[in-house]
């Protein structure tokens, strides 16, 4: 479930949750309490040593929730590393901007419900 993340990782995450952007509060009203096909989200969970904004066990899906920051060459290169390392231990990365999360929030939520379906079908 952690994928060997360090304790240090944990203490990071709890300040992270008490901390969330906007966007993964908002992203967060719709996850929790197994609102998605009955599956548990947890948010800023360590996985390996990166911090996944959300993540379900059952289904092995990572959802990042992307600033504007993200664009920038450096980042969206780190980012890309991190998503293949995460594919390489059996997880899926869905990535949404904040825009993508405040503007099209059904589009977002219908594009993880199928990939919930997706992964649970392929279990």
């Amino acid at each position: 479930m952690f994928y060997g993340a360090g304790p240090i990782l944990f203490e990071f995450a709890k300040n992270l949750r008490n901390n969330q952007t906007e966007a993964e509060q908002y992203l967060w009203n719709y996850l929790k309490g197994n609102q998605i096909l009955n599956v548990r989200f947890k948010r800023q969970h360590p996985v390996l040593y990166f911090m996944a904004d959300f993540y379900c066990h059952k289904a092995k899906l990572v959802i990042e929730i992307d600033g504007g920051y993200h664009r920038l060459p450096k980042q969206y290169e780190y980012d890309m590393c991190r998503d293949s390392e995460l594919n390489r231990l059996g997880l899926e990365v869905l990535r949404f901007t904040n825009k993508e999360v405040f503007q099209e929030t059904d589009k977002v939520i219908k594009i993880i419900i199928n990939a919930v379906k997706q992964r649970l079908e392929d279990e």
